[in-house]
């Protein structure tokens, strides 16, 4: 009968050696760190696509459980649905497609500051008229028209 070399089993391991069954939780840590950071860094700047000067104003933020579909309106009377362009007469039927029927879904209006008011009724009213009533218009907070700038309130 063969006998094992001496401070070895048969299968070439060493007499005491036991596998390690922890977990190494730095790496994790680290990779978990980085990633935060980055979205951090990049949550603001994916909220709105369409740039526009929004109006200064001390109004409080509104807040809300859902989020809402936001209409921009800039400069050059081009009206957008979130970050898409479309036409003032088919905004009502494309917000109905979006919403399902649901006329309870929050609106919010972003429109350039230099825009004519007459524009900013005309979209909506036809937000009213197509039967959506949770319509709200976005502002600049912090400042009034000839202060220091602010964040975008809603």
């Amino acid at each position: 009968m063969a006998m094992a070399p001496s401070g070895r089993n048969g299968h070439g391991r060493a007499k005491g050696y036991v596998p390690m069954s922890e977990i190494n939780v730095t790496p994790l840590v680290d990779v978990m760190l980085v990633l935060l950071v980055v979205f951090m860094i990049t949550a603001p700047l994916l909220t709105a696509g369409v740039p526009v000067d929004l109006p200064k104003t001390e109004a409080s933020k509104m807040v809300g459980q859902d989020e809402p579909l936001v209409i921009t309106v800039n400069r050059d009377n081009e009206v957008f649905l979130q970050e898409t362009r479309v036409a003032l007469d088919s905004l009502a039927a494309r917000l109905r497609a979006i919403t399902e029927i649901r006329r309870d879904t929050r609106i919010f209006i972003r429109a350039d500051q230099a825009l004519a008011y007459g524009k900013v009724m005309e979209v909506m009213g036809t937000l009213n008229l197509a039967g959506f009533s949770r319509v709200a218009l976005v502002t600049d907070f912090g400042a009034t028209a000839g202060g220091a700038e602010g964040g975008e309130r809603r």
